[in-house]
């Protein structure tokens, strides 16, 4: 019997693609990311023992992990084909403890760049053992993260308001951007004047032409304009002037094509060529990544991995590139040596490769009809700069012109003119780099006319024209993540999730491209400046990354690591919590006055803003804010018939009636996605449930059960054309043809559905005539034996939690099948050593 084998990825985007490779005898499955993590609740990691981390099974992969560990029992060998990077090899590890792989068949680690089916066998025939020294260093970051992230955001949340985070890199982020608005806020414009001279050759030359020059020298002294009336001097000493061109320089100047992507590069081009957030770049280039359909050739993956900050190419890829640009191009396109790109990033991780197409000869015009739009313009992107990168440098002649003139018993005045004409456009016919700045480049100069030193010029006119230097601007997310990586802070992997929570927090909001601080972070910021220097202290940030990337070269420890920081954080910790006071928003006065006539203010509470008399709380008046209520929110009646108004209320907006009925419903915005059950025709809205969280539902609740906690993306699926879930973290599941949501999410998803239509019809009822009450039925006795059989129906929820099953009664161990109960410290698997 030919052997079996079980193939492990992160996505299920990616085993459908991989297993279509391998063919018969090898099932490909997936682990949908980290199948252990630190609990949610607690720390997670005992100080006491060495920092060990106490990993458990997150509630939502009790499932996976469970259908996994079945299929690996069955299976003759275990490749675990994890991304790529440390965070992938860290996952492999976890898998070995979670499926229960000790020993009683081959486990193998194998790697891959690209989802191809070349690449693939490559990889089955190179397997390799766990790399514990990357795994350790994915471990060392998780647990420091753990240990400033947890008591710190829980000072904040007590401290200043509920929910609030901290992290070793959000933190830094945020103080960028807080640190940048206060420099504009600042800022003191400074006046000067520039002097533009438009001249002529002489009147009657054959070749006559136009240019302009600017002022840059007064009797051979550098000259700086402050103010008008300078300038204005310059114009009187420039009256009757002779004007003649002292001195000619001509020189060619290359330029040279940018590397291939990394992810930063990426993301910056991607927001200032597409406006695409970083976020988004990453879910259509995971999309790109994992495999798209394109005809006859089936799902293939079309750029190698997206994580990553080498601009290191394959030898192979490179000379695919050069007979496709030679073919394409032309010899004269194609350099004499294959161009090497050096990577700038200090800190990079590993032999990773640059973002590239897995092939060249996939054309994006060719593919385009089997792209979504998104997709179509990302795959362009990266194809466009790769071919680019691998093209001959651009030719420009480069002209500058010194300009002499003098007036009669006046200073000499120097002017200079810069032109440029491009010879050879090399890569340019494929490419140019976008700019976040103004600084001019070759192809933006003026063509000069042809002119001869000594030659006289006409003076046209002379333009003094007033400038005030202007503030820094402000970050993009282009510019924050090139910050960002400048300082050596952050990973590929972290980029997109940074500046998601960050913006998601309530810390950083987006007006157009621009990022600016909201009131709370630059409140939060403050005081973890002032408590917690070294967690906001870009060096410290960057020191410490180094520091990691040792432990994954096997230079250094990762227990010291942690210990020599968390020495100083705990002291930091304990001074905060003395000196931080509970800090309450101010209230906002308002021209609103309440029924007793008294100004009333905005206040904040624990569910949001609202209007309060200003002698509250003696008098206890308040109204929601009418700016707070949703716009175009859609006609609703009560069972009656008569017309609901929208007001707002601690759980958010909802309808009450204006009959003396007073029924309320909950109002959910729809989100302008119909329902995907056939024949349903309802709307998919925004719901929240009891705890506040938000899922999203049909509006055609109860007779339509359809909820999901991912909310639902108005593009199609790109192989289906089904209605696709944003599950979060970049992840995208098709629910059409991917199936609903994992079993957490659909049970979840339901009880909040219940609930929360629940309370909307509750006052309803209420208010319905009451009926004689019935006669109250007979208690029903209770036997031992029912009472025994009611324990063992026990929810799963009651099974003894990981970091408990060691000291468990024997009883707990009949939990039943699927509660996730397993070993609380992570298993060292056999034949891995566990980290520390």
């Amino acid at each position: 019997m030919a052997k079996q084998f079980l193939v492990v990825v992160e996505s299920a985007a990616k085993a459908k693609t991989i297993e279509k490779f391998l063919g018969r005898g090898y099932t490909v499955r997936a682990c949908m990311g980290h199948v252990r993590d630190l609990p949610t609740r607690s720390l997670g990691v005992d100080v006491e023992n060495g920092f060990e981390p106490r990993y458990v099974v997150p509630p939502d992969r009790k499932e996976i992990v469970k259908r996994l560990k079945g299929e690996a029992r069955t299976a003759d060998s275990v490749l675990l084909a994890t991304d790529p990077d440390r965070e992938g090899e860290a996952i492999a590890w976890h898998l070995v403890s979670a499926l229960d792989l000790n020993g009683d068949k081959p486990v193998s680690r194998i790697e891959f760049h690209e989802i191809t089916k070349g690449a693939i066998l490559e990889a089955l025939g190179h397997p390799r053992e766990i790399d514990i020294k990357r795994v350790e260093a994915q471990q060392a970051r998780r647990v420091l993260d753990r240990l400033i992230g947890y008591p710190v955001s829980r000072l904040l949340s007590r401290k200043v308001r509920n929910g609030l985070t901290a992290g070793r890199v959000q933190s830094v982020a945020v103080r960028l951007v807080v640190e940048r608005e206060r420099a504009i806020r600042e800022f003191e414009p400074v006046e000067y004047w520039s002097l533009d001279a438009d001249l002529a050759k002489r009147a009657g030359l054959a070749e006559p032409g136009q240019f302009s020059a600017s002022l840059t020298e007064r009797a051979g002294t550098r000259i700086e304009l402050h103010i008008g009336v300078e300038a204005e001097q310059v114009v009187a000493d420039l009256d009757g002037a002779a004007w003649r061109v002292a001195e000619i320089k001509e020189r060619e100047q290359q330029r040279h094509p940018a590397a291939p992507f990394t992810t930063s590069t990426l993301q910056q081009e991607a927001s200032r060529k597409l406006n695409f957030t970083a976020k988004r770049t990453m879910s259509v280039a995971q999309q790109l990544y994992e495999g798209v359909a394109i005809g006859k050739e089936g799902t293939v993956g079309l750029i190698t991995y997206m994580r990553t900050d080498s601009v290191t190419i394959a030898q192979s890829a490179q000379q695919e590139a050069r007979e496709y640009i030679h073919q394409k191009f032309g010899g004269e396109n194609l350099p004499a040596q294959p161009r090497v790109f050096r990577t700038r990033s200090r800190l990079a991780q590993e032999a990773h490769e640059a973002i590239r197409p897995t092939s060249v000869y996939h054309e994006p015009a060719a593919i385009k009809q089997h792209l979504s739009a998104e997709q179509f313009r990302l795959y362009e992107l990266i194809w466009k700069r790769f071919v680019a990168s691998q093209m001959a440098s651009a030719l420009f002649h480069v002209t500058t012109v010194e300009v002499d003139a003098r007036a009669p018993g006046k200073a000499a005045y120097r002017f200079r003119a810069t032109g440029s004409r491009l010879k050879f456009r090399g890569f340019l016919s494929l490419y140019l780099e976008g700019r976040d700045d103004d600084a001019v480049q070759d192809e933006d100069r003026q063509p000069l006319p042809a002119l001869a030193q000594g030659e006289d010029l006409d003076l046209l006119g002379l333009r003094p024209l007033q400038h005030f230097t202007q503030p820094p601007p402000r970050f993009t997310e282009a510019t924050l993540v090139k910050t960002l990586e400048e300082y050596g802070i952050g990973r590929p992997s972290t980029y997109a999730p940074t500046l998601s929570t960050i913006q998601d927090r309530g810390y950083v909001v987006r007006e157009g491209k621009a990022l600016q601080p909201t009131p709370l972070g630059e409140q939060v910021t403050e005081i973890l400046v002032a408590q917690f220097g070294d967690i906001v202290n870009p060096d410290f940030t960057a020191t410490m990354e180094e520091k990691l990337d040792e432990v994954a070269q096997g230079q250094r420890a990762w227990v010291p690591v942690v210990a020599d920081f968390y020495t100083p954080l705990t002291e930091d910790l304990r001074r905060a919590e003395t000196e931080v006071e509970r800090m309450k928003p101010a209230d906002v006065p308002t021209d609103e006055v309440c029924s007793q006539g008294h100004p009333m203010v905005i206040k904040e509470g624990r569910f949001g803003r609202f209007l309060a008399c200003s002698l509250y709380p003696e008098h206890k008046e308040s109204r929601p804010l009418a700016e707070e209520l949703p716009q175009n929110a859609p006609e609703e009646r009560c069972s009656h018939g008569e017309l609901m108004q929208l007001r707002s209320g601690r759980f958010g907006p909802f309808y009450i009636s204006t009959h003396e009925c007073g029924e309320t419903r909950t109002f959910a915005p729809r989100i302008g996605v119909a329902c995907p059950k056939e024949g349903c025709g309802g709307d998919i809205a925004e719901k929240r449930s009891k705890k506040g969280r938000t899922f999203y539902g049909c509006t055609r609740w109860p007779e339509c059960d359809w909820v999901s906690w991912g909310r639902p993306m108005t593009e199609p699926c790109p192989q289906c054309g089904g209605l696709q879930l944003d599950l979060g973290r970049d992840r995208v599941r098709c629910w059409t043809h991917e199936g609903p949501e994992p079993s957490r999410f659909a049970k979840k998803s339901n009880d909040a559905a219940a609930g929360d239509q629940a309370d909307a019809t509750a006052s309803t009822r209420a208010t319905k005539p009451r009926v004689a009450a019935r006669a109250k039925p007979k208690p029903k006795r209770t036997t031992a034996r029912t009472v025994t059989a009611k324990a063992r129906r026990a929810p799963a929820s009651a099974a003894p939690t990981e970091a408990k099953t060691r000291t468990a009664a024997p009883k707990a161990r009949r939990a039943p099948a699927g509660s996730g109960a397993v070993k609380g410290r992570a298993s060292s698997p056999r034949g891995h050593a566990r980290p520390g």
